[in-house]
């Protein structure tokens, strides 16, 4: 094992589908993905209508959104996998997968969360956009380090991870879909 541990990286994992069947990342191997925590009552929820824009925009040329739903952040998720596929569905017209709800943080986070996190670190919010000042404050609240630990900090933290599965680049909530279009299609 070891050895291993370097060689890793996101198609290593198996990650559990909305019906309780298994999903191996491995499937998703050379394409881009951007693997985003989401949730259905939170401030940056619109932000499900960019990702669907990018994923009908690039999906054709290899880009993969995967979705965990999370409620670590507020309890901004609390409904069932089943109400969020259909909110999502319903009112965003997602169309790119959406995985089973995950802790992303704490011991129970999902194994491709503690990975992912291992790869990317916190880099800041960008203090632009309207949301980041109270972010900070509940975030400093709760843990006035917060910025010196890896965790995700809220909802709609993007991974984008390379056609080899390497985690390339990690964007906060506070980075847009259209602002992220770019690090995309340098990938594609």
């Amino acid at each position: 094992m070891g050895n291993r541990s370097k060689l890793m990286n996101v198609y290593d994992f198996d990650v559990k589908k909305m019906n309780g069947e298994m999903q191996a990342m491995r499937d998703y191997e050379g394409k881009v993905l951007l693997i985003v925590n989401t949730a259905s009552k939170c401030g940056f929820t619109p932000q499900f209508e960019g990702l669907e824009k990018l994923y009908q925009a690039y999906g054709e040329r290899g880009l993969v959104i995967v979705g965990f739903p999370c409620n670590q952040f507020a309890g901004q998720d609390p409904g069932t996998n089943e109400e969020i596929k259909e909110f999502c569905s319903l009112n965003y017209g997602v169309t790119f997968p959406m995985m089973a709800k995950v802790d992303v943080n704490g011991e129970n986070a999902a194994p491709l969360y503690q990975y992912l996190k291992s790869q990317k670190g916190f880099k800041g919010f960008d203090m632009e956009h309207p949301i980041a000042p109270k972010l900070d404050e509940i975030l400093s609240a709760a843990d006035k380090d917060y910025a010196q630990n890896s965790d995700i900090k809220w909802n709609f933290t993007k991974f984008l991870v390379d056609r080899n599965g390497a985690v390339v680049e990690r964007f906060e909530p506070t980075s847009t879909p259209e602002q992220i279009a770019p690090s995309i299609e340098k990938l594609l």
